[in-house]
């Protein structure tokens, strides 16, 4: 499949923002966009099930986990309720597992690495707020678009029919 941001990048130059964070692909979807969903959380879960539970159309989960990759803040199951809700894809600035199963799944998702230990459950975290992920703003509501290149910020949604086929 053609990549998406590097003509992203070339059409919406003074539009858009990197996101300059290392993260691994991990779906089954190489590229996927919509708006943005925040979460904060340290090394416990318990509110990324009850986002997913929501209706996630044209929408991006972003979890920051303070770049924490010793518990697993996405796995199978969590990904699976997402896909059962329509949510486009999700960033983890921390780690998943389940990574041979998330491979197969049509779900994009991409986190800094893996670990196959699961979070504790303490219903703590912070929903829609504003993000420091590598010195770059990530806010609710902002457009990202990821494929393989990396991800990409726009505060407005971009018009993909400009692209070339």
């Amino acid at each position: 499949m053609k990549d998406l941001l590097p003509d992203l990048c070339d059409h919406y130059e003074q539009d858009i923002h990197l996101l300059p964070i290392g993260c691994h692909d991990y779906g089954g979807k190489n590229i996927f966009y919509g708006q943005c969903v925040t979460l904060r959380c340290f090394e416990d879960n318990s509110l990324v099930r009850d986002i997913l539970s929501q209706d996630g159309t044209g929408k991006v989960l972003f979890i920051d986990g303070h770049g924490s990759c010793r518990r697993a803040l996405l796995g199978d199951q969590l990904a699976l309720l997402a896909i059962k809700n329509n949510w486009q894809g999700i960033i983890v600035n921390g780690a998943v597992r389940d990574i041979s199963t998330l491979a197969t799944l049509n779900l994009g998702v991409k986190a800094l690495g893996g670990c196959p230990i699961k979070t504790v459950k303490r219903q703590m975290g912070e929903l829609n707020v504003t993000l420091n992920i590598s010195e770059k703003l990530v806010y609710p509501g902002d457009y990202i678009y990821a494929d393989l290149n990396g991800i990409i910020l726009s505060k407005q949604a971009l018009d993909l029919s400009v692209l070339s086929g």
